[in-house]
């Protein structure tokens, strides 16, 4: 049996997740209290249940409860059962906004600013999300991107032992994903934003992306990356992680850092290596006014 840990800041997705996981066959249970999960465990193996993935939501909304969550995990060690912390995190505005739009309370805010509950709340999971094995940022996904996200990751028992690359392309005036664990700045390359043929086009468009590559920069720098991926994953491996984020920017987010996060992923399919890619800001409109 594996179980999967769903945590993270509220109003970042969990609820969403569980739902996903549940429709893919998980057995489900939303604020369980953290010191219960060795009982709810044993009660999972008992042979009539025919239970075999569990997914439990765990969060700040246990209150004090919440701070047997590593005792909970330690519970589990203990069992020798096999588990993963999947940890869903969003930028602090984005949450904000999730909330003035959905007029909820948050849990440690409820008779004061939904921000500074935000912030506490961030403290107090500080070192849940160093504990996670994954970690998804759904500050810009739409539902059907995070399911994507969590079907990849989830779908079947063999997707825990391997190793996943996921790329993300993005805008820097847009923010750095706060997820990545490697960031590659391509503003050095030409900018096919100043040629009034491909400025309303993608890094998705063929044009655009033989614009990009035809550079000798772009393929240089193509085949150092990729040459860095091929050192550095049999290190992340040994060090017990799951996935790697690879972030890739531009000035909008449309363009050039698609054109190279698509080919990164086309290069990593080849080679059989698990891969994704998200192109977080392409879809944004004010690239058009801003380059």
């Amino acid at each position: 049996m594996h179980i999967v840990i769903v945590t993270g800041m509220s109003g970042a997705g969990k609820t969403t997740v569980l739902k996903i996981l549940e429709n893919a066959g998980y057995h489900c249970v939303d604020n369980l209290p953290p010191a219960l999960i060795g009982s709810f465990a044993l009660l999972c193996l008992k042979p009539d249940t025919g239970i075999t993935q569990v997914a439990l939501g765990i969060d700040i909304r246990g209150g004090t409860m919440f701070a047997d969550f590593f005792a909970g995990l330690a519970d589990l060690d203990n069992l020798g059962l096999a588990y993963s912390i999947l940890f869903l995190d969003a930028a602090n505005d984005v949450l904000l906004n999730r909330y003035k739009e959905t007029r909820h309370l948050h849990p440690l805010a409820k008779d004061g600013l939904v921000s500074v509950g935000i912030t506490q709340e961030r403290a107090k999971l500080e070192e849940v999300r160093k504990k996670a094995s994954y970690i998804i940022d759904t500050s810009f996904l739409l539902p059907r991107q995070l399911k994507i996200k969590v079907h990849d990751i989830f779908s079947n028992s063999a997707a825990f032992n391997r190793f996943q690359v996921n790329i993300i392309s993005f805008g820097f005036k847009n923010g750095i994903p706060s997820e990545a664990d490697l960031v590659f700045d391509v503003r050095f390359l030409p900018n096919p934003f100043y040629d009034p043929k491909l400025k309303l086009q993608s890094g998705l468009d063929s044009d655009v992306r033989e614009y990009v590559m035809r550079h000798e920069i772009s393929s240089r720098f193509m085949e150092s990356l990729l040459n860095m991926l091929d050192m550095l994953i049999p290190h992340y491996i040994s060090e017990g992680k799951n996935q790697l984020i690879v972030g890739i920017g531009c000035t909008g987010g449309r363009h050039r850092s698609v054109a190279l996060a698509s080919d990164l992923h086309r290069s990593l399919t080849q080679r059989e290596q698990a891969a994704d890619v998200v192109h977080r800001d392409i879809g944004r409109d004010e690239y058009i006014k801003q380059g």
